[in-house]
Parts: structure tokens; C-alpha cells; sequence
């Protein structure tokens, strides 16, 4: 087995003024919002894998289902060398697409990405134990703005799973597949996860389940403030709430102040006022029709190449070339 190597562009200093910068606009603006990466600390990560177990919540194990039918056929459409996986996390998924694309012949190369350099390490080691005759090369990076930093060489395909697209604005999604598309070469290819519409009665507890736990993975993101900028937000004074906003067809996210409260974030020299029933948004959740995806996906330069659905109709994989 070659052990894994590990690429860094992205320190915690880095991370902490990204996440100053993101507070500061957040927490002046109005209606005031926070971005959902900053969600994902230690707890904010066991807390989504617990979210991601709950009956509500069925986009994992739709699209990892899905996944299951169709990796074979996506494996032979591809014939990729490198594997590119933005915001690879523990690299559960990516199993499937490993063990497929390694079965269909020229796989040599697996680029797990993520923000996080201790998860990465690990999942790093566990993929290239699993697979000794994988060169297994890790990037530690902000998906959003270190494209450029990708690997070059050999056919690649980049894996954007998990329906995270979604988390994205229009304006910010079709900057997003651009830069995609731009760092690809013609033929390289994009397999992409997404969430579709589907009745609300569905959608929304998956996004405000029974047992609470999708609330204590929102209020996280104030227990982040607090630890990471010295705020002194009170998270239990906040509530969830999950909204589906059919006009955009996603859903929204949001803290909702349960009393008047003054919040300090001493990092920052700030002083943040939130009235009782004010709403701060924390995630957008797009999801998409079919069309409209391979129409965003051909605005930024590709071609899809072959769009699957669960029975269900619930979540999409899409596999777009670059032309």
C-alpha cells in the first residue's frame, strides 16, 4: 500500500478569517443570514451523520440507493483515471463509485477535498487501505474558491455529491459549475447529486425532524460563534424553523430569536441586536427539476451525458462532460 499524501491550502487561520469576514456581513445585514458550512465543526459533523440516520431524512439514503444502481453504468460512461471528490467528508459514498471505476479498468487516482484536515487524514487512510493498488492524494481546501488547486493529468472526474449544490443561490451555483467546468478539460467529466422538488408533506420534516435533532444542528452554528470569535450568543434562546419557499423551490433554514437579546462577538468589536420573532437564515436547501439542472449544467459548459432517478423521483444523479 502507498500511503496517502496531503495537499494543504487551507489553515485554521485561514478558516477563522473566513469565518470573520462571513460573521461580520452575516450579523450586519438585513434580514440577517450565516453561511451552513460553518455548521460543521466536530459536533456539527456527528450531528448530521445523526441527521442523516432519521426516518424524515431521506436524501442519503435515496441517492446512496441510487448510487448502488447505476455506479456500474456510470463506471463504464466515464473510463476516468482520477476521481475528484469535492467536500469528501468520511468518503462513504465514494466506496461505490472506488470500487466501480477501479472494476471498469483505468482508475489510479483517487483527490478526496474537504475543508477539514483531520477528517481528511482519516478517510485518506481508510480509502487507501481499502484499496492498496490506489494512489489516494488528499487537498485540504475551501471548495468554493480553490478549484485551481485540483490535480492536473490523467482523465479525471470531479464527484459533487450529497445534494450540497443546493446550498448554493442561483447567481452563486452557476458561478460555481463555471469554475467547474473551467478547471476540467473537454471530456472530463462532472457527477453531480441533487435534491429534486417533491411534495412539501416530504420535504420539509426531513428538514425539521420529530426528534430534534436537525435544531440542534442549526443552533450549532452559534456555538461555533461562541467558540471560535468569543460571541456570547445564548443558542437554547434561539428555535428552528424549516420553511419551504415554493416560489425559488428550496428550503430555508432559519434561527428565530425568542426574546429580545443583545449578542457581543468580542472578536469582532460587535454588538449584534436581535428583537423577539426576528429570523436570521442559516441554509438554503435548493432542490431542482431535472431539466432545469441540465440547463443550468449546459450554461456553464457542459453536456449531460445521462441523468438517473430513484423510483421516487426524489434525487437525481447527473453525469455532465465538460465540452
Amino acid at each position: 500500500m502507498t500511503a496517502p499524501t496531503l495537499e494543504i491550502h487551507l489553515t485554521d487561520d485561514d478558516l477563522t478569517a473566513a469565518l470573520r469576514s462571513d460573521a461580520r456581513a452575516g450579523l450586519t445585514a438585513s434580514p440577517k443570514t450565516l453561511p451552513p458550512k460553518w455548521f460543521y465543526d466536530a459536533r456539527g459533523s456527528e450531528l448530521f451523520e445523526a441527521i442523516t440516520q432519521l426516518p424524515e431524512y431521506y436524501p442519503t439514503r435515496t441517492e446512496r440507493a441510487l448510487l448502488e444502481q447505476v455506479v456500474g453504468e456510470i463506471a463504464r460512461i466515464a473510463r476516468a483515471e482520477v476521481l475528484v471528490e469535492l467536500g469528501s467528508g468520511s468518503a462513504a459514498k465514494t466506496r461505490l463509485l472506488l470500487d466501480a471505476l477501479s472494476a471498469a479498468g483505468p482508475l489510479k487516482t483517487y483527490v478526496p477535498q474537504d475543508v477539514s484536515e483531520s477528517a481528511l487524514r482519516g478517510a485518506a487512510a481508510e480509502v487507501a487501505a481499502e484499496f492498496p493498488g490506489l494512489a489516494v492524494h488528499g487537498v485540504v481546501s475551501d471548495f468554493t474558491d480553490t478549484l485551481h488547486n485540483l490535480p492536473r493529468g490523467g482523465r479525471r472526474m470531479i464527484a459533487f455529491l450529497g445534494g450540497t449544490i443546493g446550498n448554493f443561490a442561483p447567481a452563486e451555483r452557476a458561478e460555481f459549475l463555471t469554475a467547474i467546468a473551467q478547471v476540467l478539460e473537454p471530456g472530463e467529466q462532472l457527477l453531480l447529486g441533487a435534491g429534486l422538488v417533491i411534495d412539501p408533506s416530504v420535504l420539509v420534516p426531513a428538514y425539521d425532524d420529530a426528534a430534534g435533532v436537525t435544531a440542534e444542528f442549526n443552533r450549532n452554528v452559534l456555538y461555533v460563534l461562541n467558540s471560535r470569535l468569543r460571541a456570547d450568543f445564548d443558542p437554547e434562546a434561539f428555535r428552528h424553523t424549516a420553511i419551504w419557499d415554493a416560489a425559488n423551490e428550496w428550503i430555508e433554514m432559519r434561527l428565530e430569536a425568542t426574546r429580545d437579546m443583545t449578542v457581543a462577538v468580542a472578536d469582532l468589536d460587535l454588538t449584534v441586536e436581535f428583537a423577539a420573532g426576528e429570523q436570521m437564515r442559516t441554509e438554503i436547501s435548493a432542490k431542482f427539476r431535472v431539466d432545469g439542472l441540465t440547463a443550468e449544467l449546459d450554461r456553464a459548459g457542459f453536456t449531460t451525458e445521462h441523468a438517473w432517478t430513484d423510483p421516487l423521483q426524489r434525487f437525481a444523479l447527473v453525469l455532465a462532460e465538460r465540452r
